[in-house]
């Protein structure tokens, strides 16, 4: 199929943003606007990661083609290491066939068949959840579904337990798979596999280089995405210096899920040997 970025060149200096979301995971942009709001702000090129959505990179390109905007391939898969959260961006794959939609969808529905025995013990424990509840709340894309279980449980709670108490007793986990898998997948697509925020500390794992070396022991990744809006200056030169050692690749995304934080504007030569290696040129 034609894509988006098909014969695309750009400039050093042009704007991109390498990691947004849509509501097609947990993001409030609709695709449409988003895209809108790329092209009115002059970003020359952009990646919707849509968390284990690896199943609408095909409606995203349609989108983008008839949007007249360079969107790349990409999806943001979600794993666990060292019992943390960790996510890894991967770009470039076929989006008609790729071994990521067999994993992604595994992710997926291991959500939902954790989401409905959480709900199916807030029942048993006396929270009035209603069929209808239940059935729009395994409709959402599952990385909202921690959202939607905690509208229910603020809903119907009568005592002062707390939200992480009451959905931790209830068996409330994310779901995820493990970084080797992921990419291989991504390898097996003929894609890129980048980790993620590295420096987070909200709940993920954040990484200094010892971490760094222990995970590329267990999962071969092409690179990391040093620019990242929580890192430090500090930390974004570690990355830097980490990925330049090891000849790694390096991506730069803002996250941006809404209008609320905005996408960045990187400039194109931060991540240039990573879009190079997906076949954008530079001129």
């Amino acid at each position: 199929m034609r894509l988006s970025t098909e014969n695309l060149t750009l400039s050093p200096d042009d704007a991109i943003d390498l990691q947004l979301h849509t509501v097609n995971s947990d993001g409030k942009w609709t695709p449409e606007t988003l895209i809108d709001h790329l092209k009115a702000e002059g970003f020359a090129l952009a990646a919707i990661t849509d968390h284990d959505r690896a199943d609408i990179a095909l409606e995203l390109q349609r989108i983008a083609i008839e949007k007249q905007f360079p969107l790349l391939v990409a999806v943001e898969v979600s794993s666990q290491w060292k019992d943390q959260m960790v996510d890894f961006l991967c770009f470039g794959f076929n989006p008609e066939e790729n071994a990521l939609l067999a994993l992604t969808e595994e992710i997926k529905q291991a959500q939902r068949d954790i989401t409905t025995a959480v709900m199916t013990s807030l029942r048993a424990n006396g929270y009035a959840i209603t069929d209808d509840e239940f059935a729009n709340t395994l409709a959402t894309p599952s990385s909202q579904h921690l959202n939607e279980l905690i509208v229910l449980v603020e809903k119907y709670k009568t005592d002062d337990v707390s939200l992480g108490r009451v959905l931790g007793q209830a068996g409330f986990r994310f779901a995820s798979i493990e970084p080797s898998r992921i990419v291989a997948a991504a390898h097996a697509s003929d894609a890129l596999c980048i980790l993620a925020h590295p420096g987070r500390d909200d709940g993920f794992m954040c990484f200094d280089t010892m971490f760094l070396d222990e995970l590329r022991a267990e999962a071969p990744i092409d690179g990391i995405e040093a620019y990242y809006p929580k890192h430090t200056d500090e930390q974004t030169q570690q990355y830097l210096a980490y990925a330049t050692e090891h000849d790694l690749l390096v991506s730069s995304g803002s996250d941006s899920h809404s209008a609320e934080k905005l996408p960045i504007k990187y400039k194109a030569e931060y991540s240039q040997q990573l879009l190079q290696r997906l076949g954008i040129q530079f001129g």
